[in-house]
Formats: structure tokens, sequence, C-alpha cells
């Protein structure tokens, strides 16, 4: 079966530094890759040049069969298909929740209004906001905002999702209800790249475990074997980080992590 994704021979620079190094990556379509490692490693990096927010150096990125990396590529048409939601919820102030949510549609994909705002209604049923359709971002919690921007993009109807560190920016007693949300996709067989630090979200969301450290990928595991018996030295490393602060109380932790 061919991959829905594939970097090949993939490198990105910012300067003289290199970020991405080499990488090679095969996403199946409904696969759910979660990708681990340290501050600055390149996992951001790799989510933004799938969604064309940076421009790679050289080697080959696939969708669908399809190469990204020619200068015939309509950046906003793959957007279409490649839906991101960041740390910040990038939610237009002055516009409803039901207006943020169908702009994408009726102003990109010109939708019909009836058509895309029965499906906005039913995605925000679907996340438990249904009551905040005509309600403004500042009248949200975080963790209502940032579902409204999982909704946002799903209302687009993508073929992949990217979540780069979207608990980030929350309060812990919000993390919980955003992470339900990626789980129920991860359920429905969204396909979707996850960058994160919860581990615990990490371990049961994924179908695979990919381990980056300084612009490469050095490990790639089901979740069960890389939380397990990780193969590397720096995953061993990495992971124990993560089990020594969980393992402290919440005001030291919260300092080192």
């Amino acid at each position: 079966m061919s991959a829905l994704i594939e970097f090949k021979g993939f490198n990105k620079y910012f300067g003289s530094h290199q970020v991405l190094n080499n990488v090679d990556l095969a996403v199946q379509a409904g696969e759910v890759i979660v990708i681990l490692g340290p501050s600055g490693c390149g996992k951001s990096t790799l989510l933004r040049c799938l969604n064309g927010l940076e421009v790679a150096h050289s080697g080959s990125l696939c969708l669908a069969g399809d190469e990204l990396l020619g200068k015939a590529t309509d950046w906003r048409q793959v957007r279409q298909q490649v839906g991101m939601v960041f740390q910040s919820y990038h939610l237009f102030g002055h516009m409803s929740v039901l207006d943020n949510i169908l702009l994408g549609p009726l102003k990109v994909q010109r939708r019909e209004r009836a058509e895309a705002t029965a499906q906005a209604e039913a995605l925000l049923r679907r996340v438990g906001l249904w009551d905040k359709r005509d309600a403004f971002p500042r009248q949200l919690s975080g963790g209502q905002q940032q579902r409204i921007a999982i909704v946002r993009s799903l209302c687009m109807n993508p073929r992949v999702m990217l979540f780069d560190e979207v608990t980030a920016a929350l309060d812990p007693e919000m993390v919980k209800e955003v992470l339900e949300v990626i789980l129920d996709l991860a359920r429905g067989g969204m396909t979707m790249l996850i960058v994160t630090h919860e581990m615990a979200f990490a371990r049961a969301v994924a179908d695979r475990i990919v381990f980056m450290d300084a612009g490469r990928i050095i490990e790639q595991h089901n979740p069960e074997a890389f939380f397990t018996n990780p193969q590397t030295a720096r995953a061993q490393q990495f992971l124990e980080k993560f089990s020594y602060v969980e393992a402290m109380p919440k005001s030291h932790a919260k300092e080192l992590s």
C-alpha cells in the first residue's frame, strides 16, 4: 500500500543551521503518528513543512503520490487537505464562533452556506460546544477556544490533521477536554501527525511513536515498545527525564518541564 504522506531525504536549514537532516518518514492513511523529542529537535518544523509554512531545501515530500516540493505546488490547495492546529488558537475576536468556523468553507472553498453551517454545527455538537456557536472567543475558556480551532480545521474536510503542541498554552484542567477530542478523531480514522509533550496521551493515541533528536528520526516503534523498551540511549534519557519530572511535587515539576 502506498503511503498517504512520504518524506524522503528531507532537509531543512535556518541559515547555516540544519534543522531537519535527511528525514525519511512514511505515513499510511488512517495512521496516527506522535512525534516526540527535545525542544529544538525539528518536530514542529517537520509539520510546518508539510503544511507549506516552511520550505524545504532538498529531498522529496509527497501527499497522496503528488510531489509537493516543486514550484508549481499550490499550497493554498494543499492546506485544504492538510489541516493544522497550533498552540495559539488564532480565532478572530470580532467574529462569533460559528463565523470563525465558516470563514474557510465559505471564502476559500466557496461552499453553500446551508451545507457548511450544518457541518459546522454537527462538529460543534461532537466537541460539546454547540451552545457556544454564537459566542465570541473572549467569552470562551482556553480549552474551548482550542476545540473551536480544531472544529475550524475539520470543517475544511482535510485528509490529514496536524497538531503542534495544542495543549501547551492551556491550564492543566483544560488539557483533558482537548485531548479527548483528538482521541475521538483517532477512533474515527483521521490521519494525524501530533507533536506533544503529553506522554500518557502519546501512549494512548499513537499507532506509532517517532522520536527525533537534532533534526533526525532516530527511533520509531509502536507506543508500548517505545515506552517500555526504547532502543537508543537518547530515547532512554528523554523518557527518564519525563518520569523524573512526573514523580516530583507539582511545584518543582512545573519548573523543570
